[in-house]
């Protein structure tokens, strides 16, 4: 094991300062990482509400509870808000501003006041954006496509632009952030090839971050600079080139995708590895496929525009990088798999939304190879086969990864144990709940519907009444672990430093930890996952209720 002196009992990160001042004002990435907590569970709260208002739309065919000009500000701020405020900080900032600098043996993150100033980008910008939102609304839909965002729509269009621009200044420095810790602060002994893989998703994801981000801002500006002048950059009537705003916004928006999946990957190889009690099969492919995925990310956005007019020679090779992107994610997938099989499965909660995610990224990641076709996407372009196969990815992955991880990691962040009966429920309820909500929508979208219409016609009502059934369902899945987490918090049993048995550097210190995460820096000496075959039982803890 990783040897490091365990916080004597004293302050810890909690106790280090009472009242709002203490928690508005500091440095510490463990409580900065909370605010974020905090912040992006009200926007999950927020953008599932909208979402809630457009499958109840859905139950019937006609249009007869909003009028359509209401229907497309609710999915476009959706949209938004879930991407932007929930699913592009939701791991790199909760978890990878708590984790990182505990996993690497750092008492902070390089840079404490530029960590602070990032969260105050993010809620400075998530306000006003929803302020923008809400206050007007915006009918173009999360893609912003020209020349309607930028010559047309009378919405508040420039408005959201401008939140989103401030928000991305946030994304770039919790990357950058990152990026030198991991580079420059790593314990004694923690060389590349010890670093959990969590590091390494974190390290490919800030990556991506501080690279693609600012394509995102500079579009922006440039869509609201014609919105504003009718200057003719993207709008045609104007000698400019709507083709351009989608190869400036794809460039951006596809490496967001795994901005979005590839934190939760490396949460995915810490419980895979903790739960069957065995190192990660082929530690160095699975580190390596975290970079490739990055790097390929860059590489296959055109296949977002197959119908768009582009070069069909252009197409063509996009859809060739777009199955190749497929191999480094298979390679994580088999290598878990491996891991699990002659394993000592372990199975709790985490392990659990591991299995979940597991499926539902298997599922999305295949129907993405349908997309990839040519022949095949021109069918299915604008349908819900596209919005089913986009949230299993997003939601089915992303959020069952970042739920992995809380459950994972919350022992730690809070020193207490939750009562795991519920969260077996909670995790079971949420993957029933899911595949009932989107997987109707893959065939609902082959059969021809198409996306972004509040009104369709009757044949397809029984399979929108099977979604939006399944969204209540789903819905009770995200909102049980609010409940029973919350209810830890004064009812549950302490966790001790090391509920889960874990190897790596974070579960040597106390839970919560102290302030300065360890009272003398670790020395490493052994690989991230110290497992051997030969060692006790871990002594299990199911009883918590």
């Amino acid at each position: 094991m990783n040897h490091a002196t365990v916080a004597a009992p004293g302050t810890n990160y909690l106790n280090a300062g009472y009242g709002v001042k203490s928690w508005l004002l500091t440095t510490d990435h463990k409580r900065i990482g909370i605010l974020y907590l905090l912040a992006i569970t009200a926007f999950f709260m927020v953008g599932g509400f909208f979402a809630l208002l457009m499958r109840l739309e859905l139950l019937t065919p006609a249009g007869d509870m909003m009028r359509a000009e209401t229907y497309n500000k609710l999915f476009t701020m959706h949209g938004v808000t879930m991407v932007w405020f929930f699913l592009i900080p939701s791991i790199p900032a909760v978890l990878g501003n708590f984790l990182v600098p505990m996993m690497v043996g750092a008492r902070d993150l390089a840079f404490p006041r530029l960590n602070l100033l990032s969260w105050y980008l993010f809620m400075i910008s998530g306000v006003f954006t929803l302020y923008a939102l809400i206050s007007g609304g915006v009918d173009t839909g999360w893609t912003f496509y020209t020349p309607y965002s930028s010559a047309y729509t009378t919405t508040n269009v420039v408005p959201v632009m401008i939140g989103i621009f401030i928000n991305g200044f946030s994304s770039i420095l919790t990357g950058l952030n990152i990026i030198i810790t991991i580079h420059m602060m790593r314990a004694p002994g923690l060389t590349w090839f010890r670093l959990p893989l969590f590091i390494w998703s974190m390290y490919a994801t800030s990556l991506i971050l501080v690279l693609a981000t600012p394509v995102l801002a500079i579009t922006l500006l440039l869509v609201g600079f014609e919105h504003l002048v009718g200057v003719g950059i993207f709008d045609p009537a104007l000698g400019g080139d709507p083709l351009l705003f989608q190869h400036l916004f794809w460039f951006y928006s596809h490496p967001a995708v795994y901005i979005m999946i590839l934190p939760s990957m490396g949460v995915i190889s810490e419980l895979v590895a903790t739960f069957s009690r065995k190192a990660i099969f082929g530690y160095r492919f699975v580190a390596a496929a975290s970079l490739a995925i990055a790097v390929y990310g860059f590489l296959v956005w055109g296949h977002h525009m197959f119908v768009s007019g582009q070069s069909v020679y252009a197409s063509v090779v996009f859809s060739a990088l777009s199955y190749l992107v497929a191999i480094p994610s298979a390679v994580k997938v088999f290598n878990w798999t491996a891991t699990l099989y002659k394993g000592r499965v372990w199975l709790q909660t985490p392990l659990l939304y591991a299995f979940g995610f597991i499926g539902l990224f298997t599922i999305g990641g295949l129907t993405g190879l349908f997309l990839a076709a040519l022949a095949v996407d021109v069918h299915v372009t604008d349908t819900y086969f596209v919005v089913a196969h986009f949230h299993y990815i997003m939601v089915g992955g992303a959020v069952m990864g970042y739920l992995g991880g809380i459950h994972y990691w919350w022992p730690k962040i809070t020193g207490k144990l939750y009562p795991e009966g519920w969260a077996k429920f909670s995790a079971v309820v949420l993957f029933i709940g899911f595949n009932l909500t989107f997987f109707p929508q893959f065939i609902v979208g082959y059969l021809g519907m198409p996306r972004r219409y509040f009104a369709y016609p009757s044949e397809f009502q029984i399979l929108n009444v099977l979604s939006t059934a399944g969204a209540s369902i789903l819905g009770v899945g995200y909102i049980l672990p609010i409940i029973y987490l919350l209810w830890s918090l004064r009812y549950g049993k302490p966790a001790g430093p090391n509920p889960w048995g874990g190897t790596t550097l974070e579960w040597n210190t106390s839970s919560p930890p102290i302030t300065t995460n360890f009272e003398v820096t670790p020395r490493v000496t052994t690989p991230a996952y110290d497992y051997h075959p030969d060692e006790p039982e871990k002594e299990e803890v199911s009883d918590r209720e």
